[in-house]
């Protein structure tokens, strides 16, 4: 084999010394026991998120955590406090989105050809306070889960959980937007905080299966179908072998029933999104139907509360 002396060195910094050409089977689990749960992205109204669980209820399956991406300082507080009622009642995690991050503020640099590397990110210390403040308010209205575009927020964050500054039984989501797609940038948002990792959309499964190598007990979002916005593929029939190498898993499923990441849902988009996550589950179901899905209100979810 090529490169053998730095694959050794990588070896020695406790990451793979290569993608995972092997696709070893995964032997990591949520603490149930579980190899995967559903995760449904883009369900960015109260509307939404009431037409998806109503949804998944009739077609029998089930949602274990939905994430918002329109922008948590974009809705009311009646429309927060809604959105984690319903999924309170339902037994699911609702993540809700931190900002203002960079396409809502005043900087050209997201909106030109190099805007790709800005991303979501924030833009100088008072848009971090910002977003910190973002999250004090979600908690107040009852969330307990939030997804994060910044890397330095990820940090403080956390530090900021660990001291008592924040909550400590909230959870942090890190969002694809940050553009991590190997072993190394996966074990660095893990050492950070992170407590569950959303690689970039497009990555093969031998890069997964070496991603849940560096990434230790830590959940992984993999995204098994896309909006035309971030490359419209559909990743049905790779999603058991997805599972198998990377689980713990959150699929994350439903958003190639719209057009882009972050823009606004409702009912119809919920209802098309449930659809989707139905497939998912039949696929995982039909070639692996020895794993596991969690179920509803399980103990380590964080379940937003009723305020």
């Amino acid at each position: 084999m090529i490169f053998e002396e730095t694959r050794k060195a990588l070896k020695r910094l406790g990451l793979p010394e290569g993608d995972a050409f092997d696709l070893p089977s995964s032997d990591k689990r949520f603490p149930d026991g579980a190899h995967f749960r559903i995760e449904c992205p883009t369900v960015n109204s109260a509307v939404a998120i009431e037409a998806l669980l109503n949804r998944s209820l009739e077609m029998g399956i089930t949602i274990n955590r939905i994430t918002e991406t329109f922008g948590m300082f974009r809705h009311t507080r009646e429309e927060i406090k809604e959105m984690c009622k319903l999924c309170h009642d339902y037994g699911c995690e609702l993540l809700l989105s931190t900002g203002p991050r960079a396409t809502y503020d005043t900087g050209a640099t997201v909106l030109s050809e190099q805007g790709v590397r800005v991303s979501y990110r924030l833009r100088g210390q008072e848009q971090l306070i910002r977003a910190i403040e973002d999250i004090k308010r979600g908690y107040e209205l009852g969330c307990r889960g939030f997804l994060i575009y910044d890397e330095g927020m990820l940090w403080v964050v956390n530090e900021m959980r660990k001291n008592g500054d924040l909550p400590k039984e909230i959870i942090f989501k890190t969002s694809a937007h940050l553009g991590h797609c190997n072993p190394a940038s996966v074990k660095l948002l893990k050492d950070l905080g992170a407590d569950s990792i959303n690689p970039i959309r497009d990555l093969q499964i031998p890069m997964h299966a070496a991603i849940r190598q560096a990434a230790g007990d830590t959940p992984l979002d993999i995204h098994t179908d896309n909006p035309p916005g971030s490359g419209g593929f559909i990743r049905t029939y790779e999603a058991p072998e997805i599972v198998r190498v990377a689980a713990p898993l959150h699929c994350k499923t439903g958003n190639s029933v719209i057009g882009g990441h972050g823009q606004m849902t409702g009912a119809t988009e919920g209802k098309r999104m449930a659809e989707q996550a139905a497939i998912i589950v039949e696929m995982i179901n039909r070639y692996y139907p020895d794993f596991k899905q969690s179920g509803k209100n399980v103990a380590d979810m964080r379940i937003p509360v009723v305020v």
